[in-house]
């Protein structure tokens, strides 16, 4: 006020309950250690908030800018920064309903929710998602088969198609076997019609897989897969509305390469699910 609209000081000062010195004391201060740091975090917070259209909670944040910047901040003193900066993490939960299909095969509960895998290619989960696009007042779907790989948390394969289809689950499948030749490990799903298909359980069986499948009404029983597709939605297809195939395509895929190989995560040591892989290869 002093400098913009030519207040005087002694009146300024006068308002607020301080004496003038106080004011000359602070004006010509050295900002601490502490205080340099802050406005440094505070920038870098900031910078990789908007990179990521607000998607990195505190963690995340610590995380990306641990790694970033070769730096070793906890992760309370970044969600305090957040929390001054009015910035946090955009989220939306998912709305869950199930509905039960003749089923054709069905499988036993192998992997009863034990989620620990110990080498890559031990344990997938499979599932499908729905996504919508709009073109003018009408509405469009869109379909999205992906494998999870629970050592190391990577996207195995995954395929995008306007149906939803066994053909779209079977060259999802087609391509994880295609991109990893001499995996063998439990393949999990809920049981959706495409997973209890004779065809399906066919292709496991010519492949050496062994077929596990949530029981009726258990979504817990896939729960890194659910998870997934949370963390997708919230992080990707919650923050804008798509108005085309073309860009709701061109953003998964995005997503989907940002997730393999540029999102760090605490489970992983702070490494990528593709780091975090190529390390038990080296």
């Amino acid at each position: 006020m002093n400098e913009s609209e030519n207040y005087p000081i002694q009146k300024l000062c006068a308002a607020i309950h301080i004496a003038r010195s106080s004011y000359y004391k602070w004006l010509k201060r050295t900002p601490s250690h502490n205080q340099q740091v802050n406005e440094q975090l505070a920038e870098w917070i900031k910078q990789h908030y908007e990179e990521r259209n607000g998607i990195l909670g505190y963690r995340q944040m610590t995380v990306v800018i641990n790694r970033k910047h070769n730096v070793n901040y906890n992760k309370k003193r970044i969600y305090r920064l957040m929390q001054i900066l009015h910035l946090k993490s955009v989220t939306r939960k998912k709305k869950k309903t199930y509905i039960p299909s003749t089923a054709m095969i069905i499988a036993e509960n192998i992997l009863k929710r034990n989620f620990h895998a110990d080498k890559p290619n031990e344990k997938w989960l499979t599932d499908i998602t729905e996504f919508k696009y709009y073109v003018g007042s009408a509405v469009k779907k869109l379909y999205l088969s992906a494998i999870l790989d629970l050592y190391d948390r990577r996207i195995v394969a995954f395929k995008i198609r306007g149906i939803n289809s066994n053909g779209l689950v079977i060259s999802t499948f087609d391509e994880a076997v295609k991109l990893n030749p001499d995996a063998h490990p439990i393949l999990h799903s809920d049981r959706g019609f495409q997973y209890t298909s004779k065809i399906f359980h066919q292709r496991l069986i010519d492949h050496g897989m062994i077929q596990s499948m949530s029981r009726i009404g258990r979504c817990l029983d896939n729960g890194p897969m659910e998870g997934w597709w949370g963390m997708l939605k919230s992080e990707m297809y919650y923050l804008r509305r798509f108005t085309s195939k073309e860009e709701l395509i061109s953003a998964i895929v995005e997503y989907i390469d940002y997730y393999n190989t540029k999102r760090y995560q605490l489970k992983l040591n702070c490494m990528t699910p593709m780091e975090y892989h190529e390390a038990y290869a080296a």
